[in-house]
């Protein structure tokens, strides 16, 4: 008997596996793809690093500019932003076939839960970058070249740039996943609505030692975050009663009626 059942599941370990390896790199396959538009139709590395560098450019000094101390640093960087945008328009595809990977699983009442937590997803961590984007960094590059002494000369290097940049974006982005974080804790049963809101003030404290650990010493960005944050964790406590009752279980009545 023992031997009966090994082949079996020997056969369903390996169909897994080659699921997963297609899911794979159908998601990899959509980056690449999002990446070659960037790159060679519209609308560029250059442009797009110039995009992701007026922040820091517009807080500058007047005469003052960006350089770049490596052969090649002046076309990998720029390559770098590019695959990292590519990357964030296709985040609702490759997240899709993350979900698809696990749908099988689940039960079809489950399954409801799947688009609405791929859109969702999607659109947070783009709101968590565009956050960080449009109203951090310029406060940030502001209030830091403000206090830098009038005898130097500020002249940011491109790739230590990037590399904060993309960072904070990967922060930003993942920070406002939390109500994506709640709806799945409730949903799975792993915490109630009641012992959440019970221990929302322990929650703000964690929002604001977060937001002081991820941000730059900039009061402002850290306020933005931390409150951004607890607003996002109400929204997930008002969200996550509506998933739970959209993909609860058929009641057996409803079950033997259908």
């Amino acid at each position: 008997m023992a031997d009966d059942k090994q082949p079996g599941i020997q056969e369903t370990f390996i169909s897994h596996l080659v699921e997963l390896r297609s899911r794979l790199v159908k998601a990899a396959f959509g980056v690449l793809l999002a990446f070659c538009i960037l790159f060679f139709l519209w609308p560029g590395p250059a442009v797009l690093y110039d995009f992701v560098a007026k922040p820091m450019v517009d807080s500058l000094p007047a005469g003052s500019h960006m350089i770049a101390t490596g052969i090649t640093t002046g076309f990998l960087i720029p390559l770098k932003v590019t695959f990292l945008l590519a990357f964030v328009v296709s985040l609702p595809w490759v997240l899709y076939q993350i979900w698809a990977f696990v749908a099988p699983g689940l039960y079809a009442h489950e399954k409801r839960l799947i688009a609405p937590l791929v859109i969702s997803s999607s659109l947070l961590f783009i709101a968590g970058t565009a956050f960080s984007y449009f109203l951090v960094f310029g406060r940030v590059f502001k209030f830091i070249n403000e206090f830098a002494p009038k005898s130097i000369v500020i002249t940011p290097d491109i790739e230590n740039y990037t590399d904060f940049v993309m960072t904070m974006c990967l922060a930003f982005g993942t920070a406002f996943e939390v109500p994506i974080v709640v709806v799945v804790l409730v949903r799975m049963g792993l915490v109630s609505i009641e012992k959440l809101k019970s221990i929302r003030a322990y929650i703000i404290v964690g929002a604001f030692v977060i937001s002081a650990i991820v941000t730059p010493p900039d009061i402002w960005s850290q306020l933005f975050l931390a409150v951004s944050m607890c607003l996002l964790f109400e929204i997930g406590l008002l969200a996550a009663p509506l998933f739970a009752r959209a993909t609860r279980a058929p009641e057996p009545d409803d079950v033997t009626a259908g």
